[in-house]
């Protein structure tokens, strides 16, 4: 077996080619844009790499034929906040030969290890973890955009190198077409009418001021969170600008109390449902195609990216105001062809999270495992803490 670097046109093409050929009888796969794929992997594009680092392969067969890729890279913002400092592998891609996966494995282990790692987390994206990250083990069916997809034996190739659970990461599906709890609804109800909270959606020729109140709400949501970092406006920025074509203003909410932003809810279409048609490839052709299949209403799911709550308020119901204000946009006519949404991903570290996916009469559909791999095999893993 070879090993070969990605650092040209042609290995590039490569390492595109490796999941069409694993999923090419696979009916549940939805090809990611190669251009997006790309985009993670350019200094110019992804700000990870300010303060970090990857690198990427492909494995071929002595006849030249591919068996499989990898990716590793490093955050060195987030490295050294886990006990021990810790880098990562994702856009795994292997054949079932556990010989060609632990080839794989080793090479992102030891580039790790090479650059001062003693851990590494798979398989994980090289950015925010709410695209590419994670091991589908449960819940083998169309997987909501930006959620990873794998053949079932994928998990048994981590498992035998030697990874461990880190983490596990639930996603919920919750039938639109069938009434919320009449419990729930009383109380986003009451909520959503209370005269001291306001209720705002996303609004382009606003999005300083929006921008602003995300940040405010992450870092109120998320400075207690032991992996903590403030919030760069510029990723916003970025995220506003590069997801254009798919962001819906009238899917996106921020809370306030008294005019203090308190609350945020980012949903999504579920454009996987037209990625299924294009093949990974965005040309003429693919644009002409992505524009019709959004335009005749496709999509028929959504997913929740993002939703943060100020500790202070977590008690509030403010969560369920927010869903009440969500609700009358899609009894609009224009949102009606939405029939499921997708609450992805709620980790097992994170039970308040969990509780309000529940609370909505969503049910677990899907588990993706984040694994750690520790460079000293007399250790074990220490899962990731509950956050209370």
């Amino acid at each position: 077996m070879q090993l070969i670097e990605v650092k040209d046109k042609n290995t590039q093409k490569l390492f595109h080619k490796v999941p069409h050929l694993i999923y090419k009888d696979d009916k549940n796969w939805a090809a990611p844009l190669q251009g997006m794929v790309e985009g993670i992997f350019d200094p110019k594009k992804n700000k990870t790499f300010r303060n970090g680092k990857a690198i990427r392969w492909v494995l071929l067969d002595e006849n030249g034929e591919l068996l499989g890729r990898i990716a590793a890279f490093i955050n060195f913002n987030l490295a050294k906040t886990y006990e021990q400092p810790t880098g990562g592998c994702g856009f795994f891609e292997c054949i079932n030969n556990q010989d060609a996966a632990n080839m794989l494995f080793n090479a992102a282990a030891e580039w790790n290890k090479q650059n001062g790692m003693e851990a590494m987390d798979g398989p994980i994206n090289f950015g925010e973890n709410y695209v590419n990250w994670g091991l589908l083990v449960k819940g083998f069916m169309p997987q909501g955009y930006g959620m990873p997809y794998n053949p079932e034996y994928y998990e048994q190739l981590f498992r035998n190198f030697g990874f461990e659970i880190y983490f596990e990461q639930y996603s919920y599906h919750l039938d639109y077409t069938k009434p919320f709890p009449e419990r729930f609804w009383k109380i986003a109800e009451w909520v959503a009418k209370k005269p001291q909270y306001n209720f705002k959606h996303f609004d382009y020729s606003q999005t300083e001021e929006f921008v602003k109140d995300f940040c405010t709400v992450y870092d109120a949501a998320w400075s207690f969170h032991e992996h903590y970092k403030p919030l760069d406006p510029d990723d916003i920025y970025d995220f506003i600008n590069e997801s254009k074509a798919i962001l819906d203003p009238k899917m996106i909410w921020f809370a306030y109390h008294e005019d203090r932003p308190i609350a945020l809810f980012v949903m999504i279409p579920d454009i996987n449902q037209i990625l299924l048609k294009l093949n990974g490839k965005l040309n003429l052709l693919g644009i002409l195609k992505f524009l019709y299949y959004k335009n005749t209403k496709t999509i028929n799911r959504t997913r929740i990216l993002i939703m943060g709550i100020d500790p202070k308020y977590q008690r509030s119901g403010i969560e369920s105001g927010i869903f009440w204000q969500q609700e009358q946009i899609m009894k609009q006519k224009s949102h009606r062809h939405y029939t499921e949404l997708e609450f992805s991903w709620a980790g097992d570290f994170n039970p308040k999270v969990i509780a309000i996916y529940e609370a909505t009469g969503a049910k677990r559909a899907k588990t993706h495992y984040t694994m750690r791999y520790l460079f000293d095999r007399s250790k074990k893993v220490k899962k990731a803490p509950v956050i209370n």
